[in-house]
């Protein structure tokens, strides 16, 4: 094999496929990148068994052909060369030769016969999103899975597809975040759970462009995205999601509508009395005026705020995580937020103004007497 391409186009295509590098592995080959010559472009692949990324770039061709390179020595190479045209060609005593300008790297390679081929995914079941939604609905719900390797299906996120609208869920036990998009077009019904840390990946890679689109293909086992000249392909957690419906529909007695920015700046401040190894809840009070009072007593200090509030229903003195209330205020868009409340020991419900993105907070064991 023998081609040669500039360096943006090749740093470019192994900065996407190196997020699907095996880190920790007894076979060397899932440590590899491999390079495909043929038809006029280079295709550059990475497979770690439970998430494969592919991806074409432009280059001249010289010679056809197939190797395998590790991954992070191939890396760490084409990003210190210089910004150039680079010559990379393999010969028959499983070397490659990558030379720009007048710097000259020979480095051992494999003939990529063991490497793994991407799963194929059936093309039955699919939705389409832009790549800006796609990285919106990960955005909002990414930081509710949970990282304990222990219960699987809340490392995944469920993605269920009903009268065409997607439903994103994640939840790690303490809360549940869910977002609705509607789909264009006549969709399927679909219920899949995907592994968290492809979401993350695959939102590092889209570009976030409007105009631009990504299609989902779902099968039983596994889920293909595809956009722009890529395609990353993922295994499902198997197993039945949690059932969540009847939190979503729950009584409340209480709705608070709040100016957004207003919150997470009395929040944010209250945070500062607030040690890592701390785990006093802020108490957030409504009474008969229209105002929500945030109250903190720690070991640094005490701190009473209070801020103006539009409100439906009686009083309520409640105990909360801030830092869970600041996950999901951070990531919603409008103005005001909602919060729907019951009593003490309900969950707390926040939506946006649209109603789109939902977030299902526990509170924190409190006497309310004492406040």
């Amino acid at each position: 094999m023998r081609i040669k391409c500039k360096k943006n186009n090749l740093q470019s295509g192994i900065n996407i496929v190196s997020k699907a590098v095996a880190a920790k592995t007894t076979k060397p080959i899932l440590e590899c990148i491999l390079l495909e010559a043929k038809g006029g472009e280079l295709k550059l692949t990475a497979n770690n068994l439970n998430l494969g990324i592919e991806t074409f770039i432009e280059c001249t061709i010289l010679e056809e052909g197939i190797v395998a390179i590790n991954a992070k020595l191939f890396s760490d190479i084409i990003r210190k060369l210089q910004d150039s045209e680079i010559d990379i060609e393999t010969n028959s005593d499983y070397k490659t030769i990558i030379t720009c300008e007048k710097s000259r790297f020979s480095i051992p390679c494999w003939t990529g016969e063991d490497f793994p081929e991407l799963s194929s995914v059936n093309k039955e079941k699919s939705i389409v999103l832009s790549q800006l939604g796609l990285k919106d609905v990960i955005r909002q719900t990414i930081f509710s899975v949970s990282d304990n390797e222990n219960s699987k299906l809340m490392s995944g996120e469920l993605f269920e597809v009903k009268d065409n609208v997607l439903s994103v869920v994640s939840l790690d036990g303490h809360r549940i975040s869910m977002r609705k998009v509607a789909l264009k077009g006549d969709n399927s019904d679909v219920s899949a759970v995907v592994p968290g840390k492809t979401l993350q990946e695959v939102s590092k890679i889209i570009s976030g462009d409007a105009e631009s689109e990504v299609t989902l293909y779902f099968a039983d086992k596994n889920l293909s995205f595809e956009f722009d000249r890529t395609r990353v392909v993922s295994r499902l957690i198997e197993g039945e999601y949690f059932k969540i419906a009847h939190m979503l529909s729950m009584d409340t007695d209480l709705l608070v509508k709040a100016n957004r920015s207003e919150l997470i700046g009395c929040i944010d401040r209250a945070s500062l009395l607030i040690q890592e190894t701390d785990r006093k809840p802020i108490i957030v009070s409504v009474k008969n005026d229209n105002n929500l009072y945030i109250r903190l007593d720690t070991n640094m200090g005490s701190l009473n705020e209070e801020m103006e509030i539009e409100k439906e229903g009686g009083e309520i003195i409640i105990g909360i995580n801030p830092s869970f209330v600041m996950d999901a205020l951070r990531v919603i868009d409008d103005d005001k937020v909602n919060i729907y409340m019951k009593d003490s020991k309900s969950p707390c419900l926040i939506k946006d103004n649209e109603e789109t993105f939902s977030y299902i907070i526990l509170p924190i064991n409190i006497n309310p007497d004492a406040y």
